[in-house]
Formats: C-alpha cells, sequence, structure tokens
C-alpha cells in the first residue's frame, strides 16, 4: 500500500510546494511510483510540474464534489514516474460548498483509498491554513511532513499546527503522526539559519530530518520553466538535497 504524506504548514512561504514537487521527483527518481495531489487553491505544485493550472478541466475540486471519479482526474507522467491530481482557484470555493456534506473530512481519503495500491508514494501539498482542505490531507494521510523556513519567526504557529494533528489523530485518524521538520531556505552565510535549526531542536520533540535544503537560485528557478529542480538543473546543490531528503523518506519507511 501507498504511504500518504500530507506535507503542511499553515505558514505561507515556507517552501511546501517546492519541497512537495521535489521530493516527489527524486522518489521518482529512485525508482518509486508517485501520486503528487494539489491542495492549494494556489495550484503552484501543478504549475510547478509543468501543467498549465488555469487550462486544467477537471482537478480536485470536482473530485471533492464527488462530480467526478479519482481516475478522471489523474494526469499520467507529469514527471516520469510521477502522476498528478491539479488544482486551480476554483478550489478556493470548495470550504463552502462542502459546508453541509456528511463525514466531509474523509472524502479525500475515500478517493485516495481506491488507487492507493497503485503507488509506493503519495505527497500531498497543503494550503497555508488549518482548513477543511487541510484536514481532509491529514485525514487521509499516514504522516505529516512539516517544512520549516529557517528565519525569525519559524516557530510561530507551529504549536499551532501539531494541536491540530493531535485532534485530527483523536478524533478522524489514529493512525496520524508527525514524520518529521525539514528545514528549508537555509543560507550558511547568516548566524540566524543556524540559530534557527539549534532553537527548534531545542524546542520540538519530533523527528528532525537531517537533510536541510539550502537557499539556492536553480531551486528558485526551476518552477517558473514547470520542471522539478533535478530536470531544471540536475547537479545543483538544491537538486543534491531533495535527493538526499528522499533517501531519509525511503529509510524511514524501511525502519
Amino acid at each position: 500500500m501507498g504511504r500518504v504524506i500530507a506535507v503542511a504548514n499553515q505558514k505561507g512561504g515556507v517552501g511546501k510546494s517546492t519541497t512537495a514537487i521535489n521530493l516527489s521527483a527524486c522518489l521518482a527518481e529512485k525508482g518509486k511510483k508517485v501520486l503528487t495531489i494539489d491542495i492549494d487553491p494556489q495550484g503552484n505544485t501543478t504549475s510547478g510540474l509543468g501543467v498549465d493550472k488555469n487550462a486544467v478541466e477537471i482537478t480536485l475540486y470536482e473530485l471533492l464534489l464527488g462530480e467526478v471519479e479519482i481516475d478522471d482526474v489523474i494526469i499520467k507522467n507529469v514527471v516520469d514516474n510521477v502522476d498528478l491530481v491539479p488544482s486551480n482557484v476554483n478550489l478556493s470555493g470548495a470550504e463552502i460548498e462542502l459546508l453541509g456534506i456528511r463525514d466531509k473530512e474523509y472524502i479525500l481519503k475515500n478517493s485516495i483509498d481506491q488507487i492507493r495500491s497503485r503507488y509506493d508514494f503519495i505527497i500531498m501539498d497543503c494550503p497555508p491554513s488549518l482548513s477543511m482542505l487541510t484536514i481532509n490531507a491529514l485525514t487521509a494521510s499516514n504522516s505529516v511532513l512539516v517544512p520549516i523556513q529557517c528565519e525569525y519567526y519559524a516557530l510561530e504557529g507551529l504549536s499551532q499546527l501539531i494541536h491540530t494533528i493531535e485532534l485530527v489523530k483523536e478524533r478522524l485518524n489514529d493512525g496520524l503522526f508527525i514524520e518529521g521538520v525539514v528545514f528549508t531556505m537555509y543560507d550558511a552565510r547568516t548566524n540566524l539559519s543556524l540559530q534557527v535549526v539549534e532553537n527548534v531542536k531545542d524546542h520540538l520533540q519530533q523527528n528532525i530530518y537531517k537533510t536541510i535544503i539550502p537557499r539556492n537560485v536553480r531551486l528558485a528557478e526551476a518552477p517558473s520553466y514547470g520542471q522539478p529542480v533535478t530536470m531544471y538543473d540536475s547537479k545543483s546543490t538544491g537538486a543534491e538535497s531533495y535527493r538526499l531528503l528522499a533517501e531519509e523518506v525511503i529509510n524511514r519507511e524501511e525502519e
């Protein structure tokens, strides 16, 4: 059965989409079959994997409203070994439309369960909020991977995210756990980045990945070309870092 990982942090700009895109590509590069699900109405993961989000006719939105089946939504092989469930701005209306629906927290889980056996990993890019969309992702997941930006307010809001994960675990998905924290946008030239890493390690009783994702020009440029960094510049430090992260994620499963 595929392992389902939600990439979540209600803070914006911490590298969630970058992590979802490049972790998916690096897992695929290692021979894993991956499904990436874009749960963010901004659709950054969709366009970052080379799909025109404004031209897609069937998206996660139609799936959540029960208008289509999951097989109708999946776009095959957007990158070798990576399939995609796309999103665009339509998804922002889903919150309101789902209000009266029973068991709305389980809609995504029920869809994923139908196709889970086909994939080794299902990676979900969550929106920067603790909304019904994020709750759906957490209910469907085995674990949560939390990207944290190396900046002064890194810990702010993190306790809220952990509290939400605990609530979901208690009420909706008792198998959910925090996969780990991954530091992003690390700048080795500043003391601040180092302090943030030390600070989080001191305060968090969570698994922290050894791999730290650096600030990297190639990593920042890749999405505008609709490519993971492994395709855009395979030798860049950004690509190498995400390969190391993918190895850690695979090894955690084996443990």
